[in-house]
Parts: structure tokens; sequence; C-alpha cells
């Protein structure tokens, strides 16, 4: 009988080691996105392996520009960005800040969020009128958000020579130029605002005026996506689970303690208040990761206004491929 107990535990260990040695190995996938408290999903999959279930493996790397974020994602040195959709369609209209070649293949295949926001000043401006004369940085001139931060100013009665804009590169390295004392306001992105606020800054308006804001977006070239179908899908497939389980709210320690773990200057108090509004029932991460073609148009618009050279834009389509969304999860 011991005999017989140890073939069939040899067996079976053999046949395990096969299994093993047969399944493939997870697709890498090399991603880059801005560093904040919007990357919940990306953070959630690694720690609870969904993009292992998935057949895909994720590097995460800290883009410090959208310039880089986007020159980078053209040269083969990721596969996928996540940022504002707003820099997508800079560069695919001509518009970006960096040379690139004519004719980029980008396309949006995911929504993420609505952006998160507001214009946050040094302590003693009360208002956006209080801002004249001042210094208000942006990541670059003429993509990402620059064109919020210039809507919300030209909204809060001041023209657009009464402030001087600086770049300063993505939302957490604003922040800490700000702090710093370097420049008068900016915009932040939660949970920096917070941050902010907890060291006496001033939150002066949100961009929630403007209507519904498509903020970050997956997106990747459209000649790697066809030759990686299936990582992509098994990414989109993780990064909804992931989603499904932020949301969840028996698993809200754990979501507070991953924020505090990847957002320097992060507290158990601020991480609270962030999760509350990056997690909101509304106006936190998009649930089911479609683009909003009402948010995009309104991207549209302010590029339609400020972008150079000045091109009337009205499709939000154009920009968006829905058919790997719809191998992952099916029709909407």
């Amino acid at each position: 009988m011991r005999f017989r107990a140890f073939g069939i535990a040899l067996v079976a260990a053999i046949v395990a080691v096969a299994v093993h040695a047969q399944a493939p190995a997870p697709a890498p996938l090399r991603v880059i996105a801005f560093d904040g408290g919007w990357n919940l999903p990306l953070w959630a999959a690694q720690r609870q392996g969904f993009f292992e279930t998935n057949g895909v493996s994720v590097q995460l790397t800290y883009t410090p520009t959208s310039a880089f974020l986007v020159t980078s994602l053209l040269d083969g040195k990721f596969d996928i960005a996540l940022a504002t959709i707003d820099n997508l369609i800079a560069y695919q209209e001509g518009q970006g800040e960096a040379k690139i070649a004519d004719n980029p293949d980008l396309f949006a295949f995911m929504g993420g969020d609505g952006g998160f926001l507001s214009i946050v000043a040094r302590p003693g401006i009360k208002d956006v009128a209080g801002l004249k004369g001042g210094t208000l940085s942006v990541d670059a001139m003429t993509t990402g958000f620059a064109f919020v931060l210039r809507e919300l100013v030209v909204r809060g009665g001041l023209a657009e020579t009464d402030v001087t804009f600086v770049r300063a590169g993505g939302t957490a390295n604003r922040y800490r130029e700000l702090i710093a004392g370097k420049h008068d306001a900016t915009l932040l992105r939660t949970p920096f605002e917070l941050l902010a606020r907890d060291r006496g800054f001033v939150v002066l308006a949100s961009a929630e005026s403007l209507g519904p804001y498509q903020g970050t977006a997956g997106f990747a070239r459209r000649s790697w996506a066809r030759d990686h179908e299936a990582a992509l899908v098994g990414f989109l497939r993780a990064y909804k689970a992931a989603t499904d389980w932020l949301y969840d709210r028996k698993n809200r320690d754990v979501v507070e303690a991953l924020l505090i773990a990847n957002i320097r200057d992060m507290t158990p108090v601020l991480a609270r208040q962030s999760y509350d509004l990056l997690l909101a029932d509304r106006g936190g991460l998009a649930r089911d990761l479609a683009p909003d073609a009402a948010a995009i148009r309104t991207v549209l618009g302010l590029r339609s206004k400020y972008g150079a050279p000045q091109r009337s834009l009205t499709d939000p389509m154009k920009y968006v491929d829905l058919g790997y969304y719809e191998k992952a999860f099916g029709k909407r």
C-alpha cells in the first residue's frame, strides 16, 4: 500500500510539473502612466493577481510629462498609456507639443475617469480673480489639462494675459513645485488637491463646472493592438476585475493602504478622504471602462477653442475603437 501511495503521489507530481511547464507565460505589457491615485486599478490588479489570471504581466512606469509619454509610446518603448484622452487627440490632430511623425496611429480602447480636477492656489488667494498677475503651472502648454485651466481662468473673470502659464510636468511634480512656492496655482487631480489643502493651500474651483469631461483613457497604437489582441483583451478584463474589487466596500481598508503605500505625503486621514472621492458612486473611477462620448465632446470643445493650428473637432468616436472592449466584455 505504501508503494502504491508513493506511486500515485509521484505520478501526480509529474503531471503537475508537466501542466505547469505547458502553461503559457503571461504576456508582458509595458504600461506608462502619470503618478497618482487614479492608478488604483493598476495597483489593485498587481496586488490581487488579476493581470496574471488574465494572461498578462504589467511593468508600470511613471512619466514625467505628457510629451515623454506620447513620444515613448509612438517609439515602441511602451505598449499601453494611461493618460488624459486630450493628449491622444492633440497628437492625432497635429496639435501636440513634441515633434512626431505625421499620421500617428493612436486610439483609445477604454475610459478611466472624469479627471478629478481642481485649481489649487497658495495660501492667501481666495478666488480665481485673485490669481491676477500670478504664475500658473501646467504639464504642457498645448496638451493635457492646460485648456481646462485656461477655461477656468477665463470663467473666473480673468483674461488669459492676466496670468503667466509655465510648464512643470505631471500632476505629482506640479504639486511638489506648488507647495515649494515656485508657482501661485496649478491644476491638481485627486488626491493631490487634498494633500495640498492639508498644508494650507486653497482649492479655488473644480472642473465639474465644465460638464462631463473624459480624463484618463487607455490608449495604444493601432498597429500594436492588432498584433497583440489577446494581451489587450486580457489587460481590459484585469483592469475591470480590479475596478470591481476596489468598489467592493469590504476592501476599503486595503484600498486605503494602497493609497498610503503608493503616494508620498499620504496619511490615513487623507486616504479615507481620497477613497470617498476616487471611488464615489457618482463621479468616481469609471466602473464600466467605456469611453464617454459626451465627456470626449467637452474635450473636443476646449481643443477646438484653444488648440493650434485651430481645428473644429466634433466627432468623439474618431479617436476610439471599441472592438477590443467588446471582445473583453461583449456589446455595451
